[in-house]
């Protein structure tokens, strides 16, 4: 006994977005925890899963990553763009420290967060409100940087002003030779971003589905609500927004590399991202399943190791 087999008649039944195999989901977490870097055929040649055995290893080695990149394309003349996200975090602090270290400045850096709350006209936090993606971002990254900081000229935040001149923004930064690093985490339906699986029933094929760059006051799966409620609302869900500002895949899968992080494990054993993660690697593409799309691009995926299971009843 289980959802699938109780779906029927509950409260549940039209809860999950249409397109989800439920059944196909399930069978994605059912793999021994050892099997989860096991190449599959769709993955790009240079993408691989990286397993971190605590938080600390996770936030020093993917903020070492986020670093190492700056500096590499510092070290060759280059412009380079980031979409950053806010969740992971702890990433940042690292990537402030190795940079601080080698004292490499990021005036060469474009940064672009990757979503922000919004009502459904699309207006946004104000800068300095605590739960806004623009001050957690000042406060995790660009602040600690101080002098070596990117340039405010050169951050961008996805309000309803901004967000629509991003494609044109990074397109025009591309043609003059600046590549686009993507770092990501993964939401608990799968989202990257804050574009929703339920948002592929208004595309009549993938390739129409690939081509949106944004989307203004975008509608949040109940599932994306009590995520956040959990991990940056201290579990007081009135607090949530319902809608936000989100790129799309336009932008999120034309990376030259990939960077993403899942460390969404809790405490005596509870975490509400191993199936996010399992069935990232191991469904295969399909817009419901948004995430599923990153492996087919070149990077990394940080993982903590306790996600990968098994994925088994424990009670707590």
């Amino acid at each position: 006994m289980n959802l699938i087999s109780t779906l029927k008649g509950s409260l549940l039944e039209n809860f999950f977005p249409e397109g989800w195999d439920l059944a196909k989901i399930d069978a994605c977490c059912a793999n021994p925890p050892e099997s989860i870097t096991e190449r599959q055929s769709w993955w790009n040649k240079k993408f691989a899963p990286v397993p971190c055995e605590t938080v600390a290893d996770f936030d020093m080695m993917m903020g070492h990553e986020i670093a190492l990149t700056i500096k590499q394309s510092k070290d060759a003349g280059e412009e380079i763009i980031f979409i950053l996200p806010v969740g992971p975090m702890g990433m940042y602090r690292w990537a402030v420290y190795f940079l601080t270290e080698w004292d490499v400045d990021c005036k060469h850096v474009h940064g672009f967060n990757m979503d922000e709350w919004s009502d459904e006209d699309g207006n946004t936090l104000a800068p300095s409100d605590p739960g806004a993606f623009q001050n957690a971002m000042q406060d995790a990254f660009y602040g600690p940087l101080r002098k070596l900081t990117v340039p405010k000229k050169q951050r961008h935040f996805a309000t309803k002003i901004s967000l629509p001149k991003y494609g044109e923004q990074i397109g025009e930064l591309r043609s003059k030779g600046a590549r686009l690093v993507v770092v990501f985490g993964i939401g608990r339906v799968m989202h990257i971003a804050f574009w929703e699986p339920h948002f592929a029933a208004e595309y009549k094929s993938v390739e129409e589905w690939k081509k949106p760059t944004h989307r203004i006051g975008a509608k949040l799966h109940p599932l994306t609500i009590e995520q956040n409620a959990i991990t940056s609302f201290k579990s007081r869900t009135t607090l949530v927004p319902c809608r936000a500002n989100t790129i799309g895949p336009g932008l999120f899968l034309g990376a030259d590399k990939i960077i993403g992080g899942c460390d969404g494990a809790l405490n005596r054993g509870m975490m509400w991202q191993g199936l996010s993660l399992w069935v990232t690697l191991r469904h295969g593409p399909s817009p419901w399943i948004p995430s599923s799309f990153m492996p087919t691009q070149a990077g990394k995926l940080f993982f903590l190791t306790e996600l990968a299971g098994p994925l088994a009843a424990e009670c707590n």
